[in-house]
């Protein structure tokens, strides 16, 4: 019986470390060009949470800078209701430039971040698998610098997500707002 549980629970681990291993990681990833501020402008996962909040999603700001460890720390602010609300992370760096990992004090999950794809100046694509005790799901975060971004730029974040297995109704270009973004520069 043991045995049983130790293959099952082995075969799960090796699922997920080969859907971490298919994710890309951006060539030559350069972290401190990676800071700055951006904003959310697409949304896609396949999480309960997901789609039960998506018709009161609005895009957000994100801050995000390096800490002297070489992590990054994660500062996003949306829209929740008639409040603007805050939500800090430190992602922890891993042996590979451009993966990191986080595990929410709140839930307890452990998510596995990847940035696929970036241009520093333009756009930033990140993947993440999130692992939790009631099962796994795959996010895909869209960043510009800007409010707007080409349609080219958003086409691409809708075939990175299917290619991941997300469906379109679990893909969301995040609705432009003021609401805070009052630090906007």
């Amino acid at each position: 019986m043991q045995a049983t549980l130790l293959s099952i629970l082995g075969l799960a681990l090796l699922g997920t470390l080969h859907a971490q291993d298919s994710i890309p990681v951006q060539t030559d990833f350069q972290q401190d060009k990676l800071t700055g501020r951006w904003y959310s402008i697409g949304l896609a996962s396949n999480s309960d949470w997901f789609k039960e909040k998506r018709h009161l999603m609005k895009m957000c700001t994100t801050i995000i800078s390096s800490t002297a460890e070489g992590n990054l720390e994660v500062i996003s602010t949306y829209p929740k209701g008639d409040q603007c609300v805050t939500r800090n992370s430190l992602y922890i760096k891993t042996e590979q430039p451009g993966r990191f990992t986080y595990t929410s004090p709140r839930w307890g999950s452990k998510h596995n971040i990847h940035v696929v794809d970036t241009n520093y100046e333009e756009y930033a694509l990140v993947a993440t698998q999130i692992s939790k005790s009631t099962g796994s799901s795959t996010m895909v975060l869209l960043y510009s610098r800007t409010k707007k971004l080409s349609p080219e730029r958003l086409e691409m974040f809708t075939q990175f997500s299917k290619e991941q297995g997300l469906t379109d109704d679990e893909i969301l270009i995040l609705p432009e707002t003021d609401k805070c973004m009052e630090n906007d520069a």
